[in-house]
């Protein structure tokens, strides 16, 4: 398994998988951005096999950069692993209070955060890009959980995984416009002058969305890898056709 481990305590695992070209398709794991759909469901039973799972113990949904998020059941497991018609339909968070089930988004640039609460038992995954950055998927989800699902948040852990740097985010002004509206991200944009481009840290306005949920400070960890600069990362604004990273939380 090629992968970066970001959480594992005695009843939670998180982690990310990463850019190897040893693997095939370099270790791609979106059955939606891929050569050969076969290589990719290899990739990810390798996957599972590391992680002593089964692929069928997996759920996967088909993201399209919306607000919406999922409450996963035991009905839900094996969804998107092999095929997409059968993933969580325009889906981009995914939580749950069930052991062995195996949570996963995809990102190339995309924040992937991981949340957590372990005295309740529930674990969760988003896939936020900068449009759901901007409908703020992660603040929507974390309020659910704490209104509806009764979380304490001084409970609720938060790991942002690795995703594109501020320095190579770079938007023009209508971007721009959509983050200054949300009122809380002005410290996290500068104004390139030779450019005249815009400069985003998408992962420092997820953070602070967090914040503002009630999620305490000491408790959200962020790896600033940038899927662009390093080797071990899929860029889609490198390359269009790049592979994905499956981002992967579960209860033990």
């Amino acid at each position: 398994m090629n992968s970066k481990t970001y959480i594992e305590t005695a009843s939670t695992v998180a982690g990310i998988t990463l850019k190897h070209a040893a693997f095939p398709e370099s270790y791609n794991m979106a059955l939606h951005s891929c050569h050969d759909e076969m290589a990719i469901i290899h990739n990810r039973k390798q996957l599972a096999n590391a992680l002593q799972m089964d692929l069928s113990q997996f759920v996967c949904a088909e993201q399209t950069h919306s607000e919406n998020f999922h409450r996963v059941t035991i009905d839900d497991i094996g969804r998107g692993t092999t095929t997409m018609s059968n993933a969580i339909a325009n889906t981009d968070g995914l939580y749950t209070f069930e052991k062995n089930i195996v949570l996963c988004s995809f990102s190339a640039d995309c924040v992937p955060v991981f949340i957590y609460d372990e005295t309740r038992g529930m674990v969760g995954a988003i896939h936020s890009g900068w449009q759901g950055t901007v409908k703020e998927i992660t603040k929507k989800m974390l309020d659910h959980l704490i209104k509806n699902e009764q979380l304490n948040p001084q409970n609720i852990h938060v790991q942002i995984g690795m995703a594109l740097s501020q320095q190579r985010f770079e938007v023009n002004c209508d971007v721009y416009e959509k983050f200054a509206a949300l009122g809380y991200a002005d410290d996290f944009m500068y104004f390139n002058v030779a450019t005249s481009k815009y400069h985003i840290d998408n992962q420092l306005t997820v953070k602070q969305q967090c914040v503002l949920a009630g999620v305490r400070e000491e408790n959200i960890a962020i790896d600033r890898t940038c899927t662009f600069n390093s080797d071990e990362g899929f860029s889609y604004r490198q390359d269009r056709r790049a592979g994905r990273h499956l981002s992967f939380i579960y209860q033990q």
